[in-house]
């Protein structure tokens, strides 16, 4: 997978090498030929172990499934959470925003923003204007 930015193309830390025309604010997603189930960067369907995967386009809209701290490997503490997408399937990345504010449940959209340093794609939350913080 590679991330555009400005119309350039630039490869992804662990990415299979395709160069897509993906745009920056949606994330592709692979959906079995056999059974329907949407999957996230897989050789075979998890379902029916199928390999007739077809490429499809998300929009970025989900919902935060568990969200956790991690404090090694970094010089910061940082967010690592699991976002099932509208589509059905689940993707690890990054939501920003303060890490005590994130919460199984809360809405996200996929942001124009990645992780530079794993790759993964980074999360904004949807309804950050309406909780009162405590």
């Amino acid at each position: 997978m590679y991330h555009h930015s400005a119309g350039t193309a630039q490869p992804v830390a662990g990415s299979a090498g395709l160069l897509t025309d993906r745009p920056a604010d949606s994330i592709e997603y692979q959906r079995c030929g056999w059974c329907g189930t949407a999957m996230y960067h897989r050789l075979l369907c998890p379902v029916c172990q199928g390999s007739d995967l077809r490429t499809e386009r998300s929009e970025g809209i989900g919902t935060v499934r568990h969200s956790t701290t991690v404090h090694r490997n970094t010089p910061a503490a940082r967010n690592v959470s699991l976002v099932e997408l509208a589509e059905g399937f689940v993707v690890r990345g990054r939501v920003m925003g303060p890490l005590i504010g994130i919460h199984s449940g809360d809405r996200v959209r996929l942001s124009t923003a990645e992780d530079p340093v794993r790759g993964e794609p980074v999360f904004q939350l949807l309804d950050e204007s309406c909780r009162a913080w405590t």
